[in-house]
């Protein structure tokens, strides 16, 4: 098939992501929205945030269209002049469920376990199609436990990163430092990457969130200068800095302005492998060799 004419299928796709996924998002139960335990009757309850046709159904729909284009540009070969159908059909399906990660936890710091659920049977289908349609990973002469030791290694290292980070943190610290979301959501991601594609998810999440986290930090030390010269010059300096630290106390921990959602960037480095295999493999292929870990 023609590659402009797959692009052009790639917006539509997009956009008709974007539509769904907004709609779906409002129709989504509140208990999915809210942390574990959360009820209407607790002082900091805060009605779950909604997508909105504007700006995040278009943001959605922006996202989808990339993903699918570049899913057409780099995988046009591999999956679809091969036509692998059941490849396809989960990278089509997988694509709106990760818009949907990234939206619920930059909306309301949640990733719905509903979700990771869904992206860990889209795992299992890229592992059937690894054993039906073949796998640009491995030959056929690959010993055939081989792809589903890459997939479940995937879940296994990646949810167990995640744990381990909140478990030095919470040791050492005494605060969370990862969230069970977070965990089981590298963990469902991990079946779609497998071990290998999971260094390309890891880097992109990290390498992006840092170019957000950068200015978050520099907008913080401003607030933070802005407020201590406020209480400086307040006529009650005390109460000015009790009461900024009463408003803070009572703000729900998914508005607080320094907060950075690792979710999005999860779901971002998961989509971009996916969409990107083939051209990871060939980048990749020559160390995993030199490496004697290229089956």
């Amino acid at each position: 098939m023609n590659l402009y004419v797959l692009i052009i299928i790639g917006v539509v796709l997009g956009a008709l992501s974007g539509l769904c996924t907004t709609f779906l998002f409002k129709k989504l139960p509140e208990s999915w929205l809210q942390d574990y335990g959360v009820k209407e009757t607790d002082p900091n309850y805060r009605v779950s945030k909604r997508m909105r046709i504007m700006p995040e159904g278009l943001i959605a729909g922006v996202i989808s269209a990339l993903f699918y284009i570049a899913f057409a540009v780099f995988c046009k070969a591999n999956f679809i002049d091969a036509f692998k159908p059941v490849h396809v059909a989960a990278i089509v399906l997988l694509v709106p469920v990760l818009v949907l990660v990234m939206m619920a936890d930059k909306l309301n710091r949640i990733i719905p376990d509903q979700f990771s659920i869904v992206i860990a049977v889209l795992g299992i289908l890229l592992m059937i199609s690894d054993y039906t349609e073949g796998s640009v990973w491995f030959s056929a002469q690959a010993r055939w436990y081989i792809p589903l030791l890459n997939r479940i290694l995937g879940a296994l290292i990646g949810g167990g990163i995640l744990w381990l980070i909140g478990f030095l943190t919470l040791t050492f610290t005494g605060r969370d430092g990862m969230g069970q979301g977070d965990m089981r959501l590298l963990a469902a991601c991990g079946l779609i990457t497998g071990c290998y594609g999971l260094v390309i998810l890891i880097y992109v999440a990290v390498f992006s969130a840092l170019i957000f986290a950068i200015p978050l930090i520099i907008r913080k030390q401003r607030r933070l200068k802005k407020e201590e010269e406020m209480i400086r010059n307040s006529a009650n300096p005390r109460k000015t800095r009790r009461a900024l630290e009463i408003k803070k106390a009572r703000m729900h921990f998914a508005d607080d302005p320094d907060y950075l959602a690792f979710g999005p960037f999860l779901a971002l480095g998961c989509g971009v492998f996916a969409v990107m295999e083939p051209f990871f493999f060939a980048k990749m292929s020559a160390t995993l060799s030199v490496l004697g870990v290229l089956f």
